[in-house]
């Protein structure tokens, strides 16, 4: 019996440990994320404004790179809704009805850091209160090198091929292997399609609400050969991304 007692108490005594230990790790996490910006936005739709803190985990105290990222949505004082983001730089909410509810939706977006310039996206509602994540458009586009020192690039499968003077970088390519001398491509060589690197809000008309303007980079034979921007403009409907426009902006060389 007295064996018995003592292996309760042992058990106990794990088992209070234990919990100590994750109590003392959950705080830890919890005051790892310090505020970044603070908001006073109705995201709910019930005509009070809620109060939305955008926290983030520094990598370092010497990096301006956050290693994790998210937003508590409280409500009288509780948090009734996080969102969780990856980590990036220099972070930022939007709050815009997008998907034209009549209640204001939450548009996080982070640069990564890479050379590409692309940024980290998430777009948010909150339905029924429920927490709902909108995914963002993506579009296909195709582009491949030509002969005569051309590139050709289709913006959606419908659509007409745009064909693009490359000619000025001509050394470059032939440098490379993608093309001899007389301008005959030795060898298919599709261009470097970034996905879309960045969102920005914009004004459709007073009627239609707020719509989105994507950019995405599209490059030659190397991600620093930066042939153009493919600038989109979106608008969200019958619960879908619908392109009211898209054109091809080519960089000069």
């Amino acid at each position: 019996m007295r064996k018995y007692l003592i292996f309760i108490l042992i058990a106990c005594f794990m088992l209070m440990s234990f919990s100590l230990t994750v109590s003392a790790n959950e705080k830890e996490t919890t005051e790892s994320f310090k505020p970044i910006n603070e908001y006073e936005k109705d995201v709910t739709g019930d005509g009070n404004r809620e109060n939305i803190l955008l926290l983030g985990e520094l990598f370092s105290n010497s990096s301006p790179y956050y290693r994790a990222l998210q937003a508590e949505i409280r409500v009288d004082g509780d948090t009734k809704w996080t969102i969780p983001y990856n980590g990036g730089y220099d972070p930022n909410l939007e709050f815009i009805d997008l998907n034209h509810d009549g209640i204001q939706d939450i548009l996080f977006q982070s640069p990564t850091g890479g050379s590409g310039g692309l940024y980290q996206y998430h777009l948010h509602t909150i339905q029924h209160n429920k927490l709902v994540e909108i995914p963002l458009p993506t579009q296909p586009v195709i582009g491949n090198f030509k002969g005569h020192f051309t590139a050709e690039i289709k913006l959606l499968p419908h659509y007409k091929p745009i064909e693009v003077d490359v000619s000025g970088r001509a050394d470059d390519y032939i440098r490379l292997g993608i093309y001899n001398e007389d301008g005959k491509l030795l060898k298919n060589t599709p261009l470097f399609i970034d996905p879309i690197a960045y969102f920005e809000p914009v004004l459709i008309s007073k009627s239609k609400g707020y719509g989105l303007k994507s950019y995405q980079n599209i490059s030659g034979a190397y991600h620093a050969d930066q042939l153009g921007t493919v600038e989109t403009l979106w608008y969200f409907e019958n619960k879908r991304w619908t392109i009211l426009q898209t054109a091809f902006k080519p960089t000069p060389q």
